[in-house]
């Protein structure tokens, strides 16, 4: 394997890219939030247009520190604090669980803070780390958000799968009461745990089929198609990013113990979707990817629908 592999494959980094403060040290969400700057409250005011005239039925959510304008809902909106939508996690610490990181997405319109759960799994070999990420949103788009971020060790690699026995993600309603929230983080926890156990059996199924070289080629060509109207720049950019996922599947060291099957396919795609850098890199693709890492990455799950319908 060349240096220059080598490179690439020692340079990767968390799934989360650097977004986001340590708040390690927090005991609770409170502490979190002022670590990692977002101990803020939404305040709202009426909306009205550039010359005055009130626009009834809607109202404009705004961060106090610096009025930035996160988002226009109407009137039957309820803003949900950060501090109240994080609080009934505090009641996961209980089992075990630590705040690891916590940060916002979209100049605050999006919240968020990660928990590390106590458990490791070792699934076919492999070192699994199940993480919970806890969103709020602040624009209208929707409630508070719990999902299953889980990573390999070896590589740092999501396997976020689209899992048909399990859900991946789930609202986790705030309730103010301390009863509420100990219902909450029960269910939370019932359900990452629920996900964990189909991760463990879909690995496994993926460790049992068994890949010719020919079927990867076939799979790498139907994730990156080259169809008759492709040329010029794009062309190039499909050929590379069909010859970096290759290598990837073929050269990659945390691979190498692992069989040319399924599973070995789906952590190349993962590897790919997760660390590649676009060729373009905008002021936002950390975003982008941490959204995928939180709400499912698309290449991924159809590498894992086609090799799990062969």
């Amino acid at each position: 394997m060349s240096t220059e592999m080598e490179t690439m494959f020692d340079t990767r980094t968390k799934p989360w890219h650097g977004l986001g403060e340590n708040v390690k040290a927090a005991p609770d969400s409170g502490a979190a939030l002022k670590l990692a700057g977002m101990d803020w409250q939404v305040i709202q005011k009426a909306l009205v247009t550039y010359d005055g005239i009130p626009v009834p039925g809607f109202k404009a959510n705004l961060r106090d520190t610096d009025h930035q304008v996160l988002g226009v809902v109407t009137d039957r909106y309820r803003v949900v604090q950060n501090r109240e939508a994080f609080a009934f996690t505090d009641a996961l610490l209980g089992e075990g669980v630590t705040y690891e990181t916590a940060g916002s997405l979209q100049k605050g319109r999006r919240t968020w803070i990660l928990a590390r759960l106590p458990r490791q799994y070792i699934i076919t070999g492999d070192e699994i780390t199940p993480y919970l990420v806890f969103m709020n949103s602040h624009d209208g788009s929707g409630s508070i958000k719990a999902a299953m971020t889980p990573i390999r060790v070896a590589c740092q690699n999501t396997l976020n799968l689209a899992l048909s026995t399990a859900k991946r993600s789930w609202s986790a309603n705030h309730v103010g009461d301390i009863r509420g929230k100990l219902e909450d983080a029960r269910e939370t926890l019932f359900y990452a745990g629920k996900y964990m156990a189909g991760l463990g059996k879909a690995i496994e199924e993926l460790n049992r089929r068994k890949l010719s070289d020919r079927q990867v080629y076939e799979y790498i060509d139907a994730l990156f198609p080259l169809t008759d109207g492709v040329a010029g720049i794009q062309k190039k950019n499909l050929l590379r990013m069909k010859e970096e996922l290759k290598t990837r599947y073929f050269d990659a060291p945390d691979l190498q113990h692992v069989g040319k099957n399924g599973y070995r396919f789906v952590n190349a795609v993962s590897d790919f979707a997760t660390h590649t850098k676009p060729l373009r890199e905008r002021a936002n693709y950390k975003e982008s990817l941490f959204a995928r890492t939180v709400d499912g990455n698309a290449l991924i799950d159809r590498a894992y629908g086609m090799v799990k319908a062969a």
